[in-house]
């Protein structure tokens, strides 16, 4: 089985619903991956920083509950990390965050054929600039996926954030990035001509999610649209984490991790990059019928499919 190794910040999410009712759930974008990928049963290692509080105790519990493997370093004397999601009309969250990020002075990719990240793992200092290196080091040795999932209030100016996020596109095989992200990173240009462009800079499949409209992919094979699944939307709360993990889950279900494999993923054809999407939305869209990152596990996913 392959072994998958996702790096980047574990918190709770603190949920103020639109009726004024506040709940607490885990989450983190990296930490919401790590969580899909082992649901669907998936070997999922994850280097993160959690605190040794009640709220941690949670988060571990939540993610060691679902299979996940928390690497050593992960527990920290201290708070843990959240971050404050507010619900609007339509169920789309905004966020505040109290985030504490850094990485143990010796990260080892072990047994590793995938390497995922994102979020603010791959911005906030000092742990943003380890990501970086951690990344550098590890391309070409396995496939590296990367999720930029934008956090102004975090990233500073949308320029200087650019020019980090292409700094990491160009080290990565699979990027997926939401057309809102892009809306504040390039504004004002076409998002799947953005993702062509990241594709000429080096990753074999760049994938757009667009929320309601669907997902838009670019590959060496073309361009794949997909519509978005019929769903009744309870919150949108890890859903792009959701479909992240469902783009891994399928390239390791097709033999396609690993850095012997990476001319093979960028063969891939239309009809395999729209298998992808297919099977990435369907997973997101049953995370969007839920409350909080709660995403599938691999009989809740065929009993949707029956």
């Amino acid at each position: 089985m392959d072994d998958i190794l996702v790096v980047g910040e574990a918190l709770v999410d603190i949920v103020l619903s639109r009726d004024g009712a506040s709940t607490e759930h885990p989450g983190g974008s990296p930490a919401n991956v790590a969580l899909g990928l082992a649901r669907l049963g998936r070997r999922a290692r994850l280097l993160t920083r959690i605190g040794d509080d009640a709220r941690g105790g949670t988060v571990r519990a939540h993610l060691e509950g679902s299979g996940v493997q928390l690497e050593p370093g992960s527990v920290v004397a201290g708070p843990t990390s959240t971050a404050a999601a507010t619900i609007d009309a339509a169920g789309v969250a905004s966020y505040e965050f109290a985030i504490d990020w850094a990485l143990p002075a010796a990260v080892e990719l072990g047994r590793a054929t995938a390497l995922h990240t994102g979020s603010i793992a791959a911005f906030l200092p000092p742990g943003g600039d380890a990501v970086v290196a951690l990344l550098e080091r590890a391309a070409g040795s396995v496939t590296i996926s990367y999720d930029p999932n934008a956090r102004p209030r975090l990233m500073g100016d949308p320029v200087t954030a650019l020019a980090r996020v292409e700094r990491i596109v160009r080290l990565a095989d699979v990027v997926k990035v939401s057309d809102e992200d892009l809306a504040w990173l390039t504004p004002g240009h076409d998002p799947v001509e953005v993702a062509a462009r990241w594709l000429a800079q080096g990753p074999a499949l760049v994938v757009v999610t667009r929320g309601g409209a669907g997902s838009s992919a670019v590959a060496r094979s073309g361009r794949v649209d997909l519509p978005v699944p019929t769903v009744d939307v309870v919150d949108t709360v890890g859903a792009g984490d959701a479909f992240m993990s469902g783009l891994i889950d399928h390239l390791a279900g097709a033999g396609l991790l690993g850095a012997g494999r990476r001319d093979a993923l960028r063969a891939a054809t239309s009809d395999d990059v729209a298998a992808m999407l297919a099977h990435a939305s369907r997973i997101a869209a049953i995370t969007c019928g839920r409350a909080g990152a709660d995403p599938p596990t691999r009989a809740e996913l065929a009993a949707a499919r029956a």
